[in-house]
């Protein structure tokens, strides 16, 4: 059975992604229910997060086809299908700075907690059955987290000794680029979200690993505006720089508002204190008609996922507004000029006379 997200090109849309709304609770639960929810708020597409066996098994995924087909068949009954799966809580796991052993651990199982080592075979195995999985699945793109060794060292006090950015990259490549080998076997794109916190928090550090993995084929980028706008970049200079590497986009609004008590860093404030602010979509400053626009002029071609994560607005309320708002902003790529209409004939010996040239 074909997943239909692998049917189409071009931005299609909406999905949600459901790392936020996991639960106990129907409707929640289950693949089968919250499936049927997201599509009764509107959604054609759900990201699935595999960390637990909730929704989806990742091992047995990655070695049964006829359990796929099921995951495949239980979504499209609902009205949905899958866009992507997401290992982001396995991905931090890949490369962990020890000042972070401890709140990381309940990323792993039980038994693998206080043993990083461990932890860290286990997280790039999951990885592994990621690419594995996301191709019986029929799927094209990954979401995921690099990790971060260089973290506690992002800014240059006390002064960084030389060849210590150079040394953490290459270890963060060393253990990437068996994944990656992975999936380019699979055929499947491995999308890091761009993210404090992680190595890959900017371009140019993006730049940095994509330069230590040799430029591989697989590396990309999930595209996620809020994280560049907190950041204070210019998150639409960003795609046309990096557009050939975007394979993934997640739609989350986010607003930055400085003040003489604290800027980017938030001065240790919770997230509605901080002068920047993960928003529910449409209540932030992010140009969302422009990035549609921008990644349809370069022929994106994946599913506009919204992302939901906002400091004031109740999380059913943002998924039920967000589903119209992507919907709005959805942009279906015109295949002729619209001035076509007044076209004239054209041919080489009338081209020359036009500039004067003369037949030959």
């Amino acid at each position: 059975m074909n997943n239909e997200a692998t049917r189409t090109t071009g931005l299609r849309g909406p999905g949600i992604f459901l790392a936020q709304f996991i639960s106990d609770q129907a409707p929640f639960d289950t693949l089968e229910n919250i499936a049927q929810w997201a599509a009764s708020q509107g959604y054609k597409a759900i990201q699935l997060p595999t960390s637990g066996t909730r929704y989806i098994d990742l091992q047995r995924a990655a070695d049964d086809q006829q359990y796929c087909d099921e995951l495949i068949a239980v979504c499209a009954r609902a009205g949905v299908v899958i866009s992507e799966l997401s290992t982001h809580l396995q991905g931090q796991l890949v490369a962990v700075h020890p000042a972070f052993d401890s709140l990381f651990d309940d990323f792993a199982p039980e038994a693998l907690r206080g043993k990083p080592q461990q932890r860290t075979e286990w997280a790039i195995e999951q990885l592994k059955l990621a690419a594995r999985a996301s191709r019986r699945l029929g799927l094209n793109a990954h979401a995921t987290f690099s990790g971060a060794l260089l973290w506690p060292y992002v800014y240059p006090w006390p002064q960084r000794p030389a060849g210590l950015v150079e040394l953490g990259f290459a270890e963060l490549a060393q253990r990437w680029l068996p994944i990656l080998d992975c999936f380019e076997e699979a055929g499947v794109d491995l999308c890091y979200e761009i993210h404090p916190g992680e190595d890959l928090h900017d371009g140019a550090s993006f730049e940095r690993f994509l330069e230590a993995v040799n430029h591989h084929p697989r590396a990309a980028i999930l595209y996620d505006p809020s994280h560049l706008l907190l950041q204070q970049m210019d998150y639409l200079g960003f795609i046309d720089r990096y557009h050939s590497r975007i394979r993934m986009f997640h739609v989350k609004d986010a607003e930055f508002r400085p003040d003489a008590r604290s800027g980017v860093y938030g001065g240790y404030q919770g997230w509605v204190e901080r002068p920047g602010r993960f928003r529910s979509l449409g209540d932030g400053q992010i140009d969302f008609k422009s990035i549609f626009s921008k990644l349809t002029q370069y022929g994106f071609n994946g599913w506009a996922v919204l992302e939901w994560e906002c400091c004031l607005k109740d999380s059913a309320q943002g998924a039920a507004e967000g589903a119209a708002f992507i919907e709005r902003h959805m942009i279906t790529r015109t295949e002729k000029a619209f001035d076509d209409f007044a076209g004239v004939t054209a041919d080489e010996h009338s081209n020359r006379r036009l500039l004067g040239l003369g037949d030959q």
